[in-house]
């Protein structure tokens, strides 16, 4: 019965439908709506399920250009089996780079497969060769310069020696480069263009590979009781780099309100010489654009960016769009808060939380356009005295379409601005901050402990969608979070979460000199608040004491700078081990040259050992030949053979191994070293 269903597939007047399908396109994020992310240099592979009716032999392009260029560069792609096809590209720009697909039945393709049955089965082929003759004119005519000459002398000559030098002929028409011509000038009118143009964002390769240190400037003071300066951090940086960080992050570095302001430990009352939470941004000093006046001065701040950059660092300031009740922006625009019944401004809360010192900007008010193109203009201001890193507050609390908005505009004019999420809230949220333009995320890192925690968690990141634009960024502290699991497991637990984070991941971050100094005193029990929080107060560290992590947190990131391995989250493996607490993985370059075992103990109270299963060809190296595992943490080196190796762990001596992989190389003079 006839219930007046319309065709969902769009017929074009005067142009037959194509027979070709192309479906199930890999990368693709949310039907194409959002971008994937790479870093120059990088590979884009890209799949797709790709068919048509009949038997007719397929043929398909991957389209993909950057977005000054005005025309497609094509690159083949390989039928995989089962209807799969893939191809790959390499983006060397940063900007969007964009994709696309291409694919149609191809009649010389077609006719080459059959000609070459018919051949092997002894069958007359004189009548196929100048079918042949025929395809091959129409790629001609379709060809232009030497090319066209060249497929119309081949038509001819099938032609010719057709009836007469049959075997010939058909040694032409089986010819690759002739099959290669022909596909190119192929008629590709009645095939399949992919409906849309998928986005490539492509950032430096510092999107990709960090290592992030937070310290505040204010306590970077040699003197206890004196606030820090910028100067004083100026005096630091060779302490932050020997550490190897690259990153410097510091916390919000504006004037600070006194309307409400917080006393140690976030007490609600404070006195006179407590100073406030950075984030609780703006007084009558100025507001997102000016500098808190203790901190030193504009100029001050300049030259503690030329000085970090000399030394391989890169000033990373934090985004917190929002207010002290004094910010200039309060008497300004009124407008751009909410306005409480007895006519005060709202505050920010959490209830039973409040936050007496800080109040929210409303981006459901009337002037959001005003309001937006503000906050925009915040960080194209610091971008002019050279930040290219943001580490952004609580993005989860503003509209997705405003941080659309605000990163997509300013990466339009400088492509090399990074922005990091600080949101930690449900995954979906999480992700759609990602997908939204968040160059990188923090992440859940921070309390996943176990074995099936983190391998779970980790398989989630890089083995699933979520790999193409969600780059995790793992903190196992923050002057935020202080979990249990460093509050109790001491200087072993510190360790450990140092190796995982920066060998989970190629980009993490520690805040210090918490946490070189194990820092592990909470507010109160249960709780994740330190005590006597440098959100409240100015701390003084003594960054010389002989129990810093210093020296081990320096080797760890010379480890990630000299094996590529570490550089990337794309080829992590977890291996079986039957002991669960602990936790053992591997990741590979690109070229196969680096590989990096880790092994870690996930208790930092007692010695644990157990039995690695490895799979000697995942790791590069040949089945049942040695090989050597270097410890690069001790140094220790051990010879290694077949699937099966223990290993043990002392918390008290190491927590960790990171071995690098060593396959056994033999020279012309049997001479075996390892590489």
């Amino acid at each position: 019965m006839d219930r007046g269903i319309a065709s969902k597939t769009p017929i074009e007047p005067g142009r037959r439908p194509s027979r070709v399908v192309i479906a199930t396109v890999r990368p693709e994020v949310d039907g194409g709506r959002f971008p994937i992310k790479r870093v120059i240099g990088e590979e884009v592979e890209v799949s797709a399920d790709i068919f048509a009716d009949g038997h007719e032999v397929l043929s398909a392009l991957l389209l993909h250009r950057h977005e000054s260029a005005a025309g497609w560069d094509e690159i083949p792609m390989a039928e995989l089996g089962n209807d799969r096809w893939q191809a790959s590209f390499r983006v060397s720009e940063q900007g969007h780079h964009f994709y696309t697909l291409q694919a149609w039945i191809d009649p010389f393709l077609s006719w080459r497969r059959d000609l070459l049955k018919r051949v092997e089965a002894g069958q007359e082929t004189a009548v196929d060769v100048l079918a042949g003759a025929d395809l091959i004119a129409q790629a001609a005519e379709l060809a232009s310069g030497a090319e066209a000459a060249e497929l119309a002398e081949c038509a001819k000559a099938l032609r010719r020696d057709a009836p007469s030098a049959l075997a010939a002929a058909v040694a032409m028409a089986l010819d690759d480069r002739i099959a290669t011509l022909a596909a190119r000038h192929a008629n590709r009118a009645a095939g399949t263009l992919y409906e849309r143009e998928l986005c490539v964002v492509v950032d430096r390769e510092r999107a990709r590979f960090s290592a992030w240190y937070e310290m505040f400037p204010r306590s970077a003071s040699p003197e206890p009781g004196r606030y820090g300066t910028f100067r004083d951090v100026i005096a630091r940086l060779p302490y932050v780099a020997d550490m190897g960080f690259d990153v410097l992050y510091l916390p919000p570095i504006h004037p600070i309100g006194c309307a409400s302001r917080k006393g140690k430990n976030n007490v609600t009352q404070s006195r006179d010489h407590d100073v406030g939470s950075p984030w609780a941004i703006g007084s009558r000093e100025g507001g997102h654009k000016a500098i808190d006046p203790q901190l030193g001065t504009l100029e001050d701040f300049d030259a503690l960016v030329e000085a970090a950059r000399a030394r391989g660092l890169e000033v990373a300031l934090d985004i917190a769009y929002q207010c002290s009740p004094d910010h200039p922006w309060v008497k300004e625009h009124p407008e751009w808060f909410r306005i409480r019944p007895d006519g005060t401004v709202q505050y920010a809360e959490n209830p039973p939380k409040k936050y007496e010192d800080i109040v929210p900007l409303n981006f459901e008010t009337d002037r959001w356009r005003e309001l937006w193109e503000e906050l925009k203009s915040v960080v194209e201001f610091w971008v002019g005295h050279g930040v290219r890193i943001f580490r952004v507050d609580n993005p989860h609390t503003k509209p997705f379409a405003f941080w659309e908005w605000l990163i997509s505009s300013v990466k339009r004019e400088f492509p090399d601005v990074l922005f990091l999420s600080e949101a930690f809230t449900r995954p979906d949220v999480m992700y759609e901050l990602a997908k939204r333009g968040f160059t990188q995320s923090y992440t859940y890192f921070a309390w996943r402990n176990t074995h099936w925690d983190l391998t779970q968690y980790f398989r989630e990141l890089t083995r699933t969608g979520v790999r193409e634009f969600f780059r995790p960024n793992l903190w196992p502290n923050t002057p935020d979070i202080l979990t249990e699991y460093l509050q109790f497991g001491g200087r072993p637990a510190f360790m450990a979460r140092l190796v995982l984070a920066a060998t989970l991941g190629s980009s993490y971050g520690i805040y210090g000199p918490a946490f070189e100094l194990c820092e592990n005193r909470p507010l109160r029990p249960s709780s994740e608040e330190y005590l006597d929080s440098e959100k409240y107060e100015v701390r003084h560290w003594d960054i010389e004491r002989p129990d810093s992590l210093r020296e081990f947190i320096g080797r760890v990131n010379r480890i990630r700078r000299e094996n590529a391995a570490l550089q990337s989250n794309d080829r992590l493996e977890f291996h079986p081990v039957d002991n669960d607490q602990l936790l053992v993985y591997s990741k590979t370059s690109e070229d196969g040259g680096s590989v990096i075992l880790v092994a870690v103990n996930l208790n930092p109270y007692q010695r644990h050992s157990g039995w690695i299963e490895l799979s000697p060809e995942s790791l590069g190296v040949p089945a049942r030949q040695a090989f050597q595992v270097h410890d690069l943490l001790t140094g220790a080196r051990y010879f290694w053979q077949g699937s099966r190796h223990f290993i043990e762990l002392d918390p008290a001596v190491a927590p960790a191994h990171i071995f690098r992989v060593r396959r056994r190389v033999r020279t012309e003079r049997d001479f075996d070293y390892f590489l």
